[in-house]
């Protein structure tokens, strides 16, 4: 599985990384990990999954995390996005 995690600044893109995982393991141990490694490669807090997250993400592979998401901290910029560029 490839997984792309971009930020998002007035809409441009201000950082991007793409992370592969081909651990035998389910699907959503693979996006948790990869949105971890994402967020420890940029000192960041893990996000918080909402309703509305979990739903766009199952709909179109793709997910946006915004201030709402980052209970704790206050982000420099507007999103964290994180797209299936792959899945095995």
């Amino acid at each position: 599985m490839r997984i792309w995690g971009k930020i998002w600044k007035d809409n441009h893109m201000l950082k991007d990384v793409t992370i592969t995982d081909d651990a035998e393991d389910t699907r959503t141990h693979k996006i948790l990990r990869a949105l971890e490694e994402i967020c420890a490669g940029w000192d960041l807090s893990v996000p918080v999954w909402l309703a509305s997250n979990i739903r766009d993400f199952k709909r179109t592979k793709k997910v946006r995390f915004t201030q709402d998401n980052f209970v704790n901290d206050e982000i420099p910029f507007d999103y964290l996005e994180m797209q299936v560029l792959e899945e095995d």
